[in-house]
């Protein structure tokens, strides 16, 4: 159980290889907040909108790098290479960053390591397109609850587009490969310029008039605003919205959002996305008929086994129901009957017998010989047990006392022997407090003749008559020179007083 247990590290390791093998290169744009310039020269900040922010990394060796072409619309810079936008990212701004994602293990967090970075809304076609925005919002255009699901594989397909362009090409080139088959007409209309906006326009009311076409799909390549400004132009945005049949709308790349775009029922990303959504791949029709028919045979199989166990339930209700199988029956009833009957018959007779044993016995223990034969019996047991009785008591009184002897014996032992240690004890502390004692071992006891003991020597006077008892006597005395212990703790003569 423990080796499947996955570490910390392992399991980052295993989203670090998910996220990164799903998302190697990724447009993503957002409103820059958190921005910070640390002195490694990186930098760190967040892309974020309405509901989400994303952490982001603009390492230095990339942001330095200088840029050949425009990351957006993939024009090449005829002058040269320029710098990169780096130095004007901030705060509150829109930016469109493009990168790889990545998973930083020691915060356990994902992030987009950015590689190019480009900033939007800016210039008056922006201006313009936000006013324009804004004025189609509030008219409802954008409306969620306006816009009509796509009919499932249509049949029949009305494209708006440049028919010698590469997104016709690739929207045919994709379409080609998916559904069940369909007829795609063409109608022709320039994409970018001044009539480009009233041919688009024209074509969509011209697919509208003629009621053949199931869904209408816009479709073009990328390029810049001023490119793509025709679908931002009121007139394509009216024709979207005032279509009778749903319309795809598959302008530019992912990065690229026109007012068509908002309008149309359904957006993609590419032209070659607007085929996808409109046709499934022939694999899920196969992988379908695959799970049908897997379906089909699971049902028939039980089915099948349905009816087979129907059909053992009856021939089995039917072998229970014959004639034969009822005698079989009724013999087995005969034969535990009889069995039964055999078994009763043996159990009254036994029954029988022990009471004929149980009666014989009590009229045989109310006979007098008998009876006396059995006190006889009880008057001798009670008399062995008395005896025996008796004999046990005594035994038993008699190793009581032998045992409260030794052990009075031994009480007595123990207080003579704390008694004798505590007399030993007693008299060795009496020996020390003896103040002649020490006069055995050399010193001797100083006393006035008018009574008093002399314990220092700046007690006493040249002169002065003294009693001095020894161990094995006294002896009297008479001071003639007193030496007194001096301040330093050496000895020096006293003064004759």
């Amino acid at each position: 159980m423990l080796e499947s247990v996955l570490t910390v590290r392992q399991l980052t390791e295993k989203l670090r290889a998910v996220v990164e093998g799903r998302f190697a290169f990724v447009w993503v744009r957002g409103e820059v907040s958190n921005l910070s310039r640390p002195a490694s020269g990186h930098i760190y900040f967040s892309l974020k909108d309405a509901d989400a922010q994303l952490q982001c990394v603009w390492f230095k060796k990339q942001h330095e790098q200088k840029q050949a072409f425009d990351p957006l619309t993939g024009e090449v810079f005829e002058e040269g290479a320029r710098p990169t936008a780096a130095a004007a990212l901030c705060n509150g701004r829109q930016w469109c960053c493009a990168g790889r994602l990545s998973v930083y293990a020691p915060r356990g967090a994902y992030q987009l390591v950015v590689e190019y970075a480009q900033e939007l809304g800016h210039g008056a076609l922006a201006a313009a397109f936000e006013a324009a925005k804004r004025a189609l919002q509030a008219r409802g255009f954008f409306a969620v609850e306006r816009k009509r699901p796509l009919p499932p594989n249509p049949q029949r397909v009305a494209v708006v587009t440049a028919p010698t362009g590469a997104a016709i090409h690739d929207f045919i080139r994709v379409g080609s490969q998916r559904g069940t088959g369909s007829t795609v007409r063409i109608y022709p209309a320039l994409m970018q310029g001044a009539k480009a906006a009233q041919e688009i326009a024209a074509a969509i009311q011209r697919i509208n008039a003629e009621g053949w076409a199931e869904v209408i799909v816009l479709v073009r390549g990328g390029g810049s605003l001023e490119d793509l400004w025709a679908f931002n132009e009121l007139v394509v945005a009216e024709a979207v919205f005032h279509s009778a049949l749903p319309v795809v709308a598959g302008i530019g790349h992912e990065v690229d959002v026109s007012l068509a775009d908002m309008t149309a029922d359904v957006r993609a990303a590419t032209p070659s996305h607007a085929a996808q959504l409109l046709w499934q791949a022939r694999q899920e029709y196969v992988q379908r008929v695959d799970e049908w028919e897997a379906r089909l045979a699971r049902s028939m199989g039980s089915r099948v086994q349905h009816y087979a166990a129907r059909l053992d339930h009856a021939a089995h209700l039917l072998a229970w129901c014959s004639p034969q199988h009822a005698l079989v029956r009724k013999a087995e009833r005969c034969q535990r009957a009889a069995v039964q009957l055999h078994r009763l018959g043996q159990g009254a007779v036994h029954t029988r017998q022990l009471l004929l044993t149980r009666w014989s016995g009590a009229l045989a223990a109310q006979q007098p010989a008998q009876r006396c034969l059995r006190l006889a019996e009880r008057l001798a047991a009670l008399e062995f047990k008395a005896q025996a009785g008796l004999g046990a008591r005594c035994l038993a009184g008699g190793q009581s006392i032998q045992q409260q002897e030794h052990r009075l014996h031994r009480a007595l032992g123990r207080a003579v022997q704390q008694a004798a240690g505590l007399c030993e004890a007693l008299t060795l502390r009496l020996e020390k407090c003896d103040p002649l004692s020490p006069l055995a071992r050399g010193y001797a006891l100083l006393s006035r003749p008018q009574g008093g003991m002399v314990s220092s020597a700046a007690a006493l006077r040249v002169g002065d008559a003294l009693h001095v008892l020894l161990h094995d006597g006294s002896v009297d005395v008479v001071v003639h020179t007193s030496l007194n212990k001096t301040a330093e703790g050496n000895y020096g003569k006293g003064k004759d007083k």
